[in-house]
């Protein structure tokens, strides 16, 4: 071979290459239907294409394919089609490629706007803006605006399909009426920058100020009378009229702004309010109206109104309705003229501290003003009284020793009772006592046991004397009981559980009961005693696993009549604690021990144990054990979230605590189909006639696959289990394009490769002279250094070295 026939090679291969067409970058839009076009026109012949996805996801797409043109359909475009693509082209023996970088966006409707059609003056608000099915999120920007003015920008963030932007202020009145805007904006640089708005006018509400009445409010007998009343607010307010009157309750006068009354009379003196509201609140405002006239209605209150005792506190008031009121006069009618006892410019009251018999008669008042008087007259009657007396408690007292008591004795129908306290022995009792008034108070402070006995309170007035008498019982039972012995121990063990009362009196009435829940198991009582006492009973029982966390309660009983429900009755419980080493461990797997790849699996391990220990889940694989996770605890629990092949194996769970230890295993077996699959022909795809060459091909997937050599123009398939192939003694006939297959249950995986067969040539051997060619391109001098140091090494040692290749299955 001489230079001109290398340089005329050279030459035809650099004339003869081809370029694929396909756009290095495409935008889509969510839910559109797109398609993208890979050609190489200048292919003579039909040209083969495969489409490969550089991200780990598959093309969501379907193909179609002509004869120099192939075309990927997105018939509904996700955000899953988001994408790095490569379009192989094989044209014959030549293979090229290209990569587009597919990108997707979402921006279907206009913000919504909530919140600004019903803002308060003054009051912090928020108005919220959305900008739903979004993508990508990050790229996206929310701004509010006043006008052009800015207000607040937000960024978007990554992950969310929902953008969310709320914009906080204090409303004033010249924002009502105000346009304010929320504005998204999707800017993809060099791609697209898309912006949509939402305006909406803010309405700014405020509750009722400034109200006021204005109108004459003295007015005379007879006459009209208007007010107004008025207020500041939005929406407008409405106003009510109501006549408070003196008894608490309240008269609707109207609902307008104004308050009419013809023809007034005394009735309607009084205080009147305006009441002014809108949907935000409520305000009120009071005006007091007078009626001016002589006296009238005058009349002689006297209270108490029933019967006078002697001895009682009696008020005299003189009223009258007239206004203005001049001089009130109260007088007593005394020998037919009457004595001035008091004088006034309102309505005052006279006060009759202790009243006599002396004090019945008649009294006299009389009410004067500018317009004229009136008079009207009173019998006062006072009689003699009757003595009462009230002893509280009436009855037989039971009462906690230590604690207080108050003997209230009451007098009644008596001005100035005497009161004394005594006992059945007619002896006074020496213990603190407060008279006040009709009360005398015995105060035993605090109860002791020597304070049971009679009590008599005896109270005087004048020559009349009576009495009354109560008991009083004394208890002490001051604390709840004590149970001990109750500390842990081993299955079978005998133990005594002592439960102590302390302090009891009378200890004849009290009862101890052993309680397992509601049944009672054992019963004693107390003995007679003097003064206070303990009481003790003991409880014997033997340890039994089937007694853990049983609840065995000491109740006490007070069988004494009168003592409250409350007091006579305390109760102490303990819990049984019976330790024993762990048994029923388990360990489960859901949902299953069969798992495909990518699945989530849980693995709980639960032991019964006392006290509970510390349980261990591990993972044996080829012979090594690993620990997962522990915990102190009953269970544990390892969610896998997406397992992985390397995940098969054993596991084990193991309980133990200081007693012993328990296990449980199970097997988890993880499935996956092909992937990551590789090819490798050695020595090279491209080799001499006659000479072998093998195919080594890795896959990761389990259970093994089984892996199929076609030639992609002859229907002949080869099948190997360890994924290797070896051609022997090839021809130009075997250069074309090849396919494997690796297939297991769960799927399966492709690739094209191709394999070129050099047909061998008979030439001269070339001198080095032949070898120097002018330099057409650094491209081109690199390649034909290439061919020729394969040319001379093909010629010294007569085919490659074979490269044996063992890579089996993982």
């Amino acid at each position: 071979m001489n230079s001109a026939f290398l340089l005329t090679l050279l030459l035809a291969v650099a004339v003869g290459s081809h370029v694929v067409d396909l756009p290095s970058k495409a935008l889509f839009k969510v839910g559109d239907r797109r398609e993208l076009a890979c050609k190489m026109s200048s292919c003579p012949e039909k040209v083969t294409f495969s489409w490969t996805s550089l991200e780990d996801k598959p093309l969501y797409a379907t193909v179609n394919n002509k004869d120099r043109e192939s075309v990927l359909v997105f018939e509904n475009v996700t955000q899953y089609h988001e994408n790095t693509i490569v379009c192989k082209a094989y044209c014959g023996k030549e293979s090229k490629q290209a990569k587009t970088k597919i990108t997707v966006y979402s921006f279907p409707r206009n913000p919504v706007i909530s919140g600004y059609d019903r803002l308060i003056l003054g009051n912090e608000s928020v108005l919220d803006c959305e900008v739903s099915s979004v993508y990508p999120s990050e790229f996206f920007e929310v701004q509010w605006l006043k006008g052009d003015k800015v207000l607040k920008t937000d960024e978007g963030k990554y992950g969310t399909d929902v953008l969310s932007s709320s914009y906080t202020f204090i409303p004033s009145s010249e924002d009502d009426g105000k346009a304010i805007t929320c504005r998204a904006t999707l800017s993809l640089v060099e791609m697209i920058n898309e912006t949509k708005e939402t305006s909406g006018r803010m309405k700014v509400l405020s509750a009722p100020r400034n109200v006021n009445v204005s109108g004459a409010t003295a007015v005379s007998l007879g006459s009209n009378l208007t007010l107004t009343c008025e207020a500041e607010g939005n929406p407008k307010p409405e106003f009510t009229w109501t006549a408070l009157k003196p008894d608490g309750q309240s008269v609707e006068m109207g609902k307008s702004q104004d308050l009419f009354m013809h023809n007034v009379s005394l009735s309607d003196a009084g205080t009147y309010q305006c009441d002014v509201s809108n949907d935000l609140d409520r305000q009120n405002t009071r005006v007091s109206v007078i009626v001016q006239a002589p006296p009238m209605d005058t009349l002689i209150v006297v209270s108490p109104q029933s019967s006078l005792k002697e001895g009682d506190t009696v008020s005299i008031s003189c009223k009258s309705s007239s206004v203005p009121v001049t001089q009130v006069v109260l007088s007593r009618r005394e020998n037919n003229k009457d004595r001035e006892l008091m004088t006034s410019k309102g309505n005052e009251t006279y006060v009759i501290l202790s009243v006599k018999l002396s004090d019945s008669g008649m009294f006299v008042c009389e009410a004067f003003n500018e317009h004229g008087s009136q008079r009207t007259t009173l019998n006062l009657t006072v009689e003699a009284h009757f003595l009462e007396v009230e002893l509280q408690p009436d009855s037989v007292i039971v009462s906690d020793r230590g604690s207080s008591l108050v003997l209230s004795c009451q007098a009644s129908s008596c001005p100035r009772p005497e009161f004394s306290w005594k006992n059945l022995s007619n002896m006074p009792i020496l213990r603190q006592n407060k008279t006040v008034g009709f009360q005398s108070q015995l105060f035993l402070d605090p109860v002791e046991l020597e304070d049971e006995g009679t009590y008599l309170c005896e109270v005087t007035c004048g020559s009349i004397k009576k009495s009354k008498q109560t008991e009083v019982k004394v208890f002490s039972f001051p604390t709840s009981p004590i149970i001990k012995g109750s500390g842990p121990g081993l299955v079978g063990e005998m133990r005594k559980l002592t439960c102590t009362v302390q302090e009891v009196f009378p200890a004849n009435h009290f009862q101890i009961l052993w309680m397992d829940g509601e049944i009672e198991m054992y019963s004693e009582f107390g003995s007679f005693s003097n003064g206070t006492t303990n009481l003790t009973s003991v409880y014997p029982y033997s340890m039994d696993r089937k007694d853990q966390g049983k609840l065995i309660t000491c109740k006490v009983l007070l069988n004494m009549r009168g003592v409250p429900a409350a007091q006579g009755v305390r109760t102490a419980s303990t819990t049984l604690s019976i330790h024993y080493p762990p048994r029923a461990t388990k360990i489960t797997v859901s949902p299953l021990t069969e798992l495909k790849e990518g699945e989530t699996v849980s693995i709980s391990c639960v032991s019964d144990s006392f006290p509970v220990g510390r349980t261990v889940l591990s993972r044996v694989s080829d012979g090594i054990q690993t620990e997962l996770i522990a915990s102190d605890g009953v269970e544990t629990l390892l969610t896998l979230p997406s397992v992985e092949l390397d995940d098969s194996g054993f596991y084990v769970c193991q309980a133990s605590n200081m007693y012993g230890n328990h296990s449980d295993s199970v097997e988890i077996t993880v499935n996956a189909p092909p992937r990551n699959t590789t090819v490798e022909v050695l020595p090279s795809t491209d080799v001499h006639e006659g000479q072998n060459i093998t195919i080594c091909c890795r896959s990761v997937s389990f259970p093994p696959p089984v892996v199929v050599l076609s030639k992609l123009d002859s229907e002949t398939n080869i099948y190997s289990l360890d994924g290797n192939f070896l051609l022997i003694n090839l021809t130009p006939n075997d250069t074309g394009l090849y396919q494997v297959n690796v297939t297991n249950d769960l799927g399966y995986e492709t690739e094209i490769f191709s394999i070129n067969v050099i047909e061998k040539r008979y030439d001269p051997p070339l001198g080095w002279n032949d070898l120097i060619i002018p330099a057409i391109s650094l491209g081109a001098a690199a390649a034909l250094l290439s061919v020729v140091v394969n040319v001379l090494r093909a010629r010294k040692m007569g085919s490659y070295d074979l490269t044996k290749c063992n890579l089996g299955t993982v």
